[in-house]
Parts: C-alpha cells; structure tokens; sequence
C-alpha cells in the first residue's frame, strides 16, 4: 500500500498542519496521535513534517521497546545533532550556550543514569533534585534552539520510550508558552497512559485518533493497488478482513497482488487463507511480542470455539481476573474481538489464524483441559465432545457419557455426521461387550440417514445375538422401509426374531415393529402375535407400523382391496399430518394401489415435509419416490419427474443405491410419457444388486423395457416386461397396480405380430377369480366347455399351459415360465381338466391328442 496515500484523513491532516502552523507563527502546539497498530500513525506524522517549513529545525526520534532501559534515549536521539558535532544543524555562535554544551553537562553518563534518572524514589531530595537539574538544563537546551527559528519535534511510538524520556516530554510541553515549539509523538491507544492525561488539560494541547477506513477507501485504495476496477464483494471481504486497519489492509492487497488474484473474478476461498496468513503474521505476531498475556487469552478462546466468551477462556488459561482483565483490554485494541457481550471472534478466520499458530502438542492438551473444565461447568454435551475428539485422551470416565448425550443432541438436531463421530470414538472407549453392542445399535440407526448400507451391515452384525429379547430390542430401532428396500436388508433377520419372541409366548414390545418390517420385506411373520401384543398395550407408532405394513402387503396381493384401503385408514387415524413418519408410507402406497390417489398424494406428501423437517436424507427421498410415482399415475409428470430427481439426489448422498437407480427409473418413465426419449444407458450405469426389493426391480425393470420399446427393441422390451412379471410373482405381487406390466407385455406381443399371446397375457384373470365354467341358464345338463356340449377349445393361454405340463414341468415352473402365480396355473388346469372330462395329468396327453 503506497505510504502517501492518507484516504479519510482530512481531519486528522488539518490538526496536525494547524499545529506546525502555530509554531511557525511562534505558539507553542503539542499534538498526540493516537491509535491502534497499524492504523496510519506515522504516516500522519510524516505527513505532518512534509509540510514543515524549510526555515524550522526538526528533530526526530523513533522509539523501541528493547531501548526502555536506557535513561533519555529518546532525547539523546532529538539531540543527536548537536551533541556529536556532525553540522547537520547550524550551531549558535557561543559554543557554551549551545544545545550540544548545555547537553554535554546535562545529560548523564549510561553508567550514571540510574542515579540522574531518580529511579530510587526512596533516596531523599538529593536524587530528586539532580532529577530537577538535568530535565532544566534539557528544557534550556530545547529553548536554546528556538531563538532563530521555530522547532519541530517529532516522536513515533512515545508509548515505548523510557520512562525518563517521557517524564522529560512532559517537563517540556508544560513550559512551553511563548516559545515557537510543536510536540508531534504518535502513541498507542492504551486507555490508562498518564502522559495523555498530563497533556490533556494543557491548552496548547490535543490528541488526533484516526479511525479505521470506511469501506469505500478500501475498495479505493484497492483499485489504486490493482491499477483497475475491484469486485465489490472481494472489496467487502478485504475491509471486513482488515477492519479498516491500513497496515493489515496494505499487507494484505500486497499478498493478493502476489498470489496473482483476479481483481475482477476472484476465488473467495483462496482469498480467505491468505486473509488468515495475513493476520497471522501482523497482527497476531505483534500481540504475541507485545501482549503474550492477551494472546494467550485468545489462544484459550478460539481452542474453546463458537459460544465461549474470555471468562470462560481466562479460566481455561488459568489467569486470574486482574491479568484477564489486562489481557482483555489489549485485544479490544487489536479490534480482533467483538467487546459483546458476549465477546467472540469479530471474523472467524481469526480463530482459524490463532489455532493454525498453536502449537499442536499444546493444542490437544489445551483441548483435553477444556473438555474438563466444560464438564464442570455443565456445559452441553455436544461442546465437550468437541473438545473431546481433538484431545484423544482416552480411559476418562466421565467421556462416555458425555459422547453419547451428544451424539444423541447430534441426532435429534439432524447433525448425522456429528452424532456418527462421537459414536465411533464412543465405542473406541467402550470395554464391555453389552456397552459396545448397544453402541453398535445406536451407531447404526445414526448410518441409515447417511449411509444406509452401512446401517444395515451394522443391523445384520447384531442378528447374531443369542437371546432373542435382547437381540429384539437392538433390531427394533432399525425397523425402517429403507431397509426393506435394500440388499443387505435381507441379510437382517427381522422375521426370525419375531418368529423366535413370539415362541416365547412372553409379551415384547418389540414384536409388532418387527413383524412391520417382516411385512415390508414380502415375509409373513408371527402376525397374529404381533397383533395381540398391540391390544396388550402397543404404541401408537407400533400400530401405525403394524397396520399400514399390512395395508401395503394386502394391496399387494390384490384379493382383497377394500380391506387395503380400510387398513390403509386406520394406520393413518390419529396420526398428526405434521408429523407423520415414514410408516406411513405403506397406508399411502396401499391408497394408491386401490385407486385412492389424492389420498395417497396427500399423506405421501406429508412424509416428504416430515423427514426434510428432521434431516431425514434417506426417508425423504424414499417419500419422493412415492410421491413421484402417485403423481405419475396421476398424470402429473412435471411433478412426478421432479421429485424423481430430488430422489435421486437425496439418495445417492446416502449411499442407497437401490433407491437411486428407483429413482433413474421413475425419471425415464415420465420422460417418454411426456413424449421425450431416454437413455436406456441412464438405467444401467448402475448395477441393481439381484436381492433388492422386487418392487424395485420391477420398476427398474419396466423402465428399461419401456425405453427399448421406444427404441424400437420390442424383443429385449417384452424381456424386460416378463422378467418384470416373474419378479413380482415370486413375491406374491399380483395387484396390476403396482407395476402394470402385463399391459406392456402384450403391447410388446402386438408389435411383434403375437397377437394371440398379447390376447392371453392381457385377458389373464387375477388370482382367486371364479374358475369354474358357467352352466346353462335352466342349470340342467352339464357345463359348457365339457366334452357332452360338444367340440372342446382351449384358449391361448390355457393351450401356452398345456404345453409346458405336457415338457414334465411342474405348476410352479410354469408359473415362473409364464410370469404368472402359481394359483393362476392351478385354476387354467382345473379348468382344461374340466373341459377335457380327465381327473389329472396322466391323463391330459391322451385328452390333447383326441381333440
């Protein structure tokens, strides 16, 4: 930053000129200018000598702290001229009378100048009078130059001169009147200086205290250093970096200049480190030097981070309130701490500066005291464990505790990541293998809303508990759709543990959550104890849980859809829109497999606003999901692809692969519904495990068949579709609202030319239908179809059935053959039984041949 360039200083400027105006004029003028480090001082005092008229005699000093122990240093400096000889200014004509003879017998040797000085205060007058001598012979020596000319003194840094030096100061500026004398010093601006009270009741007298620049001199001064425009928010940053303090406002534009920094487009973050290395070496080098007091204070307040104030920091450091105090004020000066209360860090890189200087052994010892001292203080948990994990003190018996209160504080605010880190260095403490397993549980629900793989490998590693009531009670906390959803949700016994509590025949609260997450999965599992123990005394969630799992299973299964959508009512009764979990998703799905969209939407949508409320990352996109694929049945596909997306994107940040490629899938579905094209590429970047969920298989599966039919891949399409089919049928899925994929199929076979199998896959009745062959009106004689009412004739698919019978397959291979249930083959036979008049499959290759 160019040295000449005072911005907002025209006060200051004007004071200092009128001061060395009135010595010109022969009236005395003492002026003080006072202020922080680095806030323009002696510039203004430079400044100031500029303007001194050739004609005046000027003497100069600059003091320093290592120069304190050397009695009249400073006025040794200011008459330095004069008493070596060296003719830099003229002397008077009578050598005696002159500044350097007064001078010569004035001053006292350095191996003298304790005595002359009158350091001890205790020796009787006679110290004090040679005290008295030499600061008279000092003043006639000053006056002695003022019989020619008017006289400039100028002194930088007074607050470091030597304690006679400054006596002598003010010896002078009290016996100045009549004489042609201006007194510059700069000083700093410490609120307990006795000179600047002495000075301030003089009338010749007054004190300058420039203020830090406003922001629109630092951007100037920036575009002055960048010979250019500056971006109005690197000018912000920069001012709000520095404060307004020239020094670290010049060293900083210096670094930039350096760096090579964009003036027009820079990058904030490398803006910031080299703001941080900038405070580092100026200001925080000079309070270390100057202060170590108050820089240990800062030290002790940026180790105990956000929320501490310097009470708490003085504590930490061990300084009692005096030396605080002290130390307080210094660092209200270095403009470092907002004064509060509570007071704290004006810019948090200044902490990142002060840490980044502490030394690291130190540091994690300072961290370990804070940890301590919080503890005592009942501060909360989530502080401590802070403190706690940059210690690594280990065998406290107190840390426990305090990390679980935490990670429990971490949860409930939504904080995963936080809550997951004290869990770990929780069981890195644990000893007993009850305190690790129980750990284990809770550090696993705390990985289903950030990596819900990890979640379930921590579930299915608890699976191995002996006694089934405990192994219930570390399962249940996982009981949750994601992992339903899931390959490794598989691997989780849930069935078998309800299976195992409900042999017991004791009551377990866990047992209808568990039987839920059973449900979910497509395995039936200790259902009617699971009911029972609900009228036993069951939470509300549990029931909640219980019954929409059921509601989703019987849609499912479509034989029954109005008990669907009265079981889907019930979970849902009672349960407050504000605050319904993510059970709930299986009353919505249910509303929706039996046609009640708009409610299915509502409630999907209410899951949506709860798990974002709460950070749940993973349940919120599996609400997505729902809702997207409700609104694509809806016909909605602008919502329906753009929830997709927000799916998408929730769940690839917590590891749900599944979820994801569910959510591609989705998204490819309502593209080409709205007449775009797909990428079939889009669906199988990532590979779906082959024990995901057949739901989402199915829909993966779909999607894909419905972007190679628009690609005009009708085979690899109707693949796709049939696969489709066989994965829902494994699984019981018969409703064709879940996944319409028979209507794709024999669109697939119409564009194939295979109109006769479009005609049966489509016209194939659900399971449980009436099977028998109607009778005639009058119900005499026998039924039609049969061999007495004349010529028999299968249909396509009970012809496609025969077949297959007739290779030696069994039922169930030719309802995975055929993509249909097991139940449907049986009715298609029963019935070409009863057509062709035989009693089984001995008999059907000699009834086929005869037709």
């Amino acid at each position: 930053m160019s040295a000449g360039s005072l911005l907002h200083r025209e006060r200051e400027l004007a004071d200092l000129a009128q001061a060395v105006a009135q010595a010109g004029a022969g009236s005395p003028a003492v002026v003080l200018i006072r202020g922080p480090r680095g806030i323009g001082k002696t510039a203004l005092l430079r400044a100031a000598l500029a303007r001194v008229p050739g004609e005046a005699v000027v003497l100069r000093a600059r003091c320093h702290d290592n120069e304190r122990d050397f009695p009249y240093g400073v006025v040794r400096q200011l008459f330095d001229p004069f008493m070596s000889g060296s003719g830099v200014v003229p002397q008077p004509e009578f050598a005696a009378e002159s500044p350097g003879g007064i001078l010569a017998g004035a001053l006292p040797d350095t191996a003298d100048a304790g005595a002359a000085d009158g350091s001890d205060a205790s020796g009787g007058g006679g110290a004090g009078n040679g005290r008295r001598q030499v600061l008279d012979s000092l003043f006639h020596a000053a006056r002695s130059l003022t019989s020619r000319t008017p006289v400039v003194m100028a002194i930088d840094d007074l607050h470091l001169a030597d304690d006679a030096s400054r006596q002598w100061f003010s010896y002078l500026a009290r016996r100045l009147d009549g004489l042609p004398v201006a007194l510059l010093a700069t000083t700093a601006d410490e609120a307990a200086d006795p000179l600047t009270a002495e000075l301030g009741v003089l009338g010749h007298a007054r004190t300058v205290a420039p203020g830090p620049l406003c922001d629109s001199c630092t951007a100037e001064r920036l575009a002055e250093e960048f010979a250019g425009p500056v971006d109005p928010e690197l000018a912000a940053v920069c001012h709000d970096l520095s404060r307004g303090n020239p020094l670290v406002l010049g060293e900083l534009t210096a670094r930039l200049l350096a760096d090579r920094t964009s003036p027009g487009s820079p990058d904030f973050d490398a803006v910031l480190r080299t703001g941080a290395a900038t405070l580092a070496d100026t200001t925080l080098s000079w309070l270390r030097g100057t202060h170590p007091r108050a820089m240990e204070l800062l030290t002790g307040l940026a180790v105990l981070g956000p929320g501490a104030d310097l009470a708490t920091a003085a504590l930490l450091m061990g300084q009692g309130d005096l030396l605080a105090d002290e130390a307080r004020e210094a660092l209200r000066r270095t403009d470092l701490v907002d004064p509060g209360p509570p007071e704290g860090f004006r810019h948090e890189i200044v902490r990142t500066a002060v840490l980044a200087r502490t030394d690291p052994v130190a540091l994690v010892a300072l961290h370990q005291r804070a940890a301590a001292l919080l503890v005592r203080l009942g501060a909360p948990a989530v502080r401590t464990a802070e403190h706690l994990m940059s210690s690594g003190a280990t065998g406290l018996d107190w840390a426990l505790p305090v990390l679980r209160t935490a990670a429990r504080e971490a949860a409930a605010a939504g904080h995963w990541d936080d809550a997951a880190r004290y869990l770990q260095r929780a069981l890195a403490e644990a000893r007993e293998e009850d305190l690790v397993r129980a750990l284990t549980g809770q550090l696993g629900t705390v990985e289903l809303h950030r990596d819900v793989a990890a979640g379930a490998r921590y579930a299915a590693g608890l699976g191995a508990v002996a006694p089934a009531a405990e192994r219930a009670a570390l399962l249940a906390p996982f009981a949750n759709p994601l992992l339903a959803l899931g390959p490794a949700g598989a691997d989780i016994p849930f069935a078998e543990t309800a299976a195992a509590l409900a042999a017991t025949g004791e009551h377990a609260p866990e047992l209808p959550v568990l039987t839920a997450q059973a449900l979910l999965a497509g395995r039936h599992a200790a259902l009617r104890p699971a009911v029972e123990a609900l009228r036993a005394g069951g939470s509300e969630a549990d029931r909640t849980a219980l019954t929409a799992a059921l509601a989703a299973a019987t849609a499912a299964g479509g034989r029954a859809p109005r008990r669907a959508v009265r079981l889907a009512a019930r979970a849902v009764r009672g349960t407050s829109p504000a605050e319904a979990g993510v059970a709930v998703l299986g009353a919505a799905m249910a509303f929706a497999w039996s046609g009640r969209l708009d409610e299915a939407a509502a409630w999907a949508g209410r899951v949506v606003r709860s798990a974002q409320r709460w950070n749940h990352h993973g349940e919120a996109a599996l609400a997505l999901l729902a809702r997207s694929d409700i609104a694509h049945r809806q016909g909605h596909l602008d919502a329906a692809l753009s929830d997709a997306e927000r799916a998408e994107q929730l769940a690839v940040r917590v590891r749900a692969d599944e979820l994801a490629c569910a959510a591609r899938a989705l998204k490819v579905r309502a593209q080409l519904r709205r007449g775009g094209r797909a990428d079939p590429a889009a669906l199988t970047a990532t590979a779906l495990p082959a024990d995901a969920h057949p739901l989402v298989r199915a829909v993966v599966l779909e999607a894909r068949g419905l972007a190679a039919a628009a690609h005009g891949d009708h085979a690899e399409a109707l693949r796709l579709f049939l696969e489709c089919g066989h994965q829902l049928a494994a699984r019981g899925i018969a409703n064709p609202a879940c996944v319409p994929w028979r209507s794709h199929a024999a669109q697939a076979y119409q564009a194939l030319g295979e109109h006769a199998a479009a005609r049966t896959i489509a016209a194939d009745p659900l399971p449980g239908a009436d099977a028998r062959p109607p009778r005639p009106a009058d119900g005499r004689g026998p039924a039609i179809g049969t061999r007495d009412a004349g010529p028999v004739r299968l249909t396509p698919s009970e012809r496609r059935v025969t077949e297959l019978v007739l290779q030696g397959l069994s039922n169930l291979e030719v309802a995975e053959r055929l993509c249909l249930s097991k139940r449907t083959v049986d009715t298609h036979l029963g019935r070409i039984y009863r057509k062709l008049a035989i009693k089984g499959r001995p008999e059907l290759a000699a009834a086929v041949k005869a037709l």
